[in-house]
């Protein structure tokens, strides 16, 4: 009952509107064809002009009528057709202006002919041309909520499986250790236990704290470190944050990391190199790692096909969340990779 009275009340306001609109609009409408008679030497000029007042507002709620009827069987409103209505009630206001001062003498009939007849497609045109305005102006506006709910729903979907993949990589990890360095383990399952409590509760909005985001990303090197040892020679110029006014999408960086590691750790090469920058300069954040690789060993191959999901997700994240706001740059040389990424500050 309730949801029928609401569209009771919703259906009278509207009508009231379209009331105070007409009254309002009426004045100086009633004014301009006075005017206007009074310049071609009509007699009776206020009756014709409160007549043709009520013709006007008449025609336009008839025009806005058939374009609802004509809309309904369109799939879309052309701009062409709004152009169309347009120029039809420009041309037909210009023609009144000529009309007043070209008159045919003699023929009173042909005058009020030349006369109504451009005024009534004035009214039809512009009630058409409100109501088609209005309906596209809706239908983008609801094909823009569309499109960005869908947005929304596929962000949703990238960030759930972020987890999971980072997951599935740690534990295929901690199983290697567990063989060989067993005495690694509890450390490593403490670090774990962080990194999972930040991307599983922490990491559920669209932007977080770049000072949060960076806490993560070091907490993740420090797990790295213990799992890998004196093997690894790491460089790390990253900017610390304070603020909470600096926001990133979560989860973001640390895919080219969470890669910069698995590439290096299966070189052949007794140390693995890694080299991460990140600061804040001007509008934007810049992103820079360098990591030693082997392209022709074998697993090195087989560990960057598995990686691939982790950057396609990631340039799908930027597609969505930093549309032309960003530059990423992946080099893929014969021993190192480098990725050089910036985003515009949020």
């Amino acid at each position: 009952m309730s949801s029928i009275f609401n569209g009771d009340n919703k259906e009278a306001t509207q009508t009231g509107i379209y009331v105070v609109l007409t009254a309002a609009t009426s004045v100086p409408v009633f004014l301009g064809i006075d005017t206007h008679l009074n310049t071609i030497g009509a007699p009776h000029d206020e009756a014709l002009a409160t007549a043709a007042t009520l013709v006007l507002f008449g025609c336009v709620y008839t025009g806005r009528h058939l374009a609802t009827v004509w809309s309904a069987r369109q799939r879309e409103i052309a701009r062409n057709v709004l152009n169309g209505l347009a120029i039809a009630i420009a041309l037909c206001s210009v023609w009144l202006f000529i009309h007043a001062d070209f008159q045919f003498q003699g023929f009173p009939g042909i005058n009020l002919l030349l006369y109504w007849i451009p005024f009534l497609t004035i009214g039809l045109c512009t009630g058409a041309l409100i109501k088609l305005f209005r309906m596209s102006t809706r239908k983008e506006l609801e094909a823009a909520r569309t499109q960005a709910a869908q947005s929304q729903s596929e962000l949703h979907l990238l960030q759930s499986q972020l987890s999971p993949h980072f997951l599935f990589n740690t534990l295929n990890n901690m199983y290697g250790l567990s063989i060989t360095q067993h005495e690694k383990i509890p450390a490593l399952i403490l670090k774990l236990s962080d990194l999972l409590r930040y991307s599983v509760y922490e990491a559920n909005e669209t932007y977080v704290p770049l000072k949060d985001e960076l806490a993560y990303i070091h907490n993740y090197i420090d797990f790295e470190q213990l799992r890998i040892g004196d093997r690894l020679e790491l460089k790390t110029d990253i900017e610390s944050q304070a603020s909470s006014d600096i926001r990133i999408a979560p989860m973001l960086l640390i895919v080219f990391i969470e890669n910069a590691f698995k590439h290096s750790k299966n070189t052949s090469e007794p140390m693995i190199f890694i080299e991460i920058q990140l600061k804040v300069w001007g509008n934007s954040i810049l992103f820079y790692l360098r990591n030693s690789r082997n392209r022709t060993d074998a697993h090195a191959q087989t560990v960057e096909k598995h990686s691939g999901f982790g950057l396609a997700n990631v340039r799908k994240r930027l597609q969505l969340l930093y549309p032309n706001q960003h530059d990423l740059s992946i080099e893929n040389e014969e021993t190192h990779y480098t990725i050089n990424l910036r985003l515009n500050l949020r």
